[in-house]
């Protein structure tokens, strides 16, 4: 078996929507196709893939490095021992091969879609939903049904109130979604409180709704929103400055009793386990959001949790970034803590399929082969028409 070929298109994402950081007025992402020649219901398998939103398309880097040399190579160095698969840990070396440590910014999540397609095309080859290889694999067999997720939203949009904030939380309320989770940072910190103040009287509990400052603050305003928002209990308080900046986490956790979230801007096994040696984080309330994309894909993803294992750190605690299928395939194959999701942005990369509807906060998969793009109709329409 082998590779045929593999081709990347970029999409637009664009929003008029902001967070504390960016807006989403050019945001694109890379979408890939890999063809084999393997045959399944008479048809090659493709399998496809592309990147979480808020890292733009990865295109020049796909076309100038990583795909050439997945082309080049030899298909006896990316098949699996027994020769009937792909194996997606030799593909990795294969697309890494020539570059140096270190510096994860971009190259890392081109390299993520490339792997998405891969274990997309590797469980359809196997005839199996993703989560359950994975599970089958890696988890000892044991996979979740139904995963815990909640609903992000809440960005700044022009013209948008607090009436229109509610009226936003309350589709996803209606929809089944129980946590929710808003923007902060990108307004003055007395009109935020009022923002979060408007969401928890239609939540009615702290623990229901989440914040998130996208890494805006230096560590006077973190401690300072901190200490706003401790009587409020709420679920976390996610990427509250710069995600390298270790001290800064450290010192926010010996003043803010309640949960914090972060890591969805760490892409390496390096990064998160720097992370966990020197940010202060607490294995038995805090929230780890490495996204299995942009972080060089999911083989670099279990080497990460290959590292939690033998900390004392519960896989439960990740909450993966990313709000798509495949981190939801992640999550209920390895057995993580849950999966974001973006009911109402990024359409049509984010959400689930069609029939697996999300009930009291969890949402379940569809049982078929892959990542289960197919049984997403608007998403698998958009990916079709890139690679007519």
């Amino acid at each position: 078996m082998k590779i045929v070929d593999i081709v990347e298109r970029t999409a637009s994402i664009a929003s008029p929507i902001r967070n504390a950081y960016i807006d989403f007025r050019r945001m694109t992402v890379s979408v890939a196709a890999v063809v084999t020649d393997v045959v399944r219901d008479g048809k090659p398998v493709v399998g496809y893939g592309f990147n979480s939103n808020g890292r733009y398309a990865q295109g020049c880097l796909l076309r100038e490095r990583f795909i050439p040399r997945v082309r080049e190579a030899d298909p006896s160095t990316y098949m699996s021992e027994a020769g009937d698969n792909l194996d997606p840990f030799r593909l990795w070396d294969i697309m890494m091969a020539n570059e140096k440590p270190g510096g994860h910014g971009e190259r890392s999540v081109a390299v993520g879609v490339i792997d998405m397609a891969v274990w997309d095309a590797v469980a359809k080859i196997e005839r199996k939903p993703l989560y359950r290889l994975l599970a089958d694999r890696y988890n000892g067999g044991a996979a979740a049904s139904r995963v815990f997720v909640y609903a992000a939203g809440g960005y700044y949009y022009p013209g948008k109130g607090t009436r229109e904030l509610q009226d936003e939380m309350s589709r996803y309320l209606d929809a089944g979604y129980r946590t929710v989770k808003i923007k902060i940072g990108g307004a003055p910190l007395a009109e935020d409180l009022g923002r979060i103040e408007s969401v928890l009287s239609l939540v009615s509990d702290g623990d229901r709704l989440a914040v998130d400052a996208n890494g805006r603050f230096d560590l006077d305003t973190a401690v300072a929103y901190g200490d706003a928002l401790a009587p409020y209990g709420l679920r976390w308080y996610e990427e509250p400055g710069d995600p390298l900046d270790y001290q800064l986490h450290a010192d926010l956790a010996t003043r803010y009793p309640g949960p914090i979230a972060t890591g969805e801007n760490l892409f390496s096994m390096q990064d998160m386990r720097n992370l966990l040696r020197h940010a202060g984080l607490r294995r038995d309330r805090d929230i780890l959001q490495m996204d299995p994309v942009l972080s060089y894909g999911l083989v670099e993803y279990l080497r990460m949790l290959n590292v939690l294992d033998g900390t004392g750190w519960s896989r439960d605690r990740c909450i993966p970034h990313g709000g798509h299928q495949f981190a939801l395939n992640i999550a209920a194959g390895l057995g993580l803590g849950g999966n974001e999701s973006y009911p109402e942005m990024f359409a049509p990369f984010g959400g689930f399929s069609d029939d697996t509807p999300v009930e009291n906060g969890r949402v379940g998969l569809p049982e078929i082969p892959g990542v289960g793009f197919e049984a997403k109709s608007d998403l698998i329409d958009r990916i079709r028409s890139l690679f007519a």
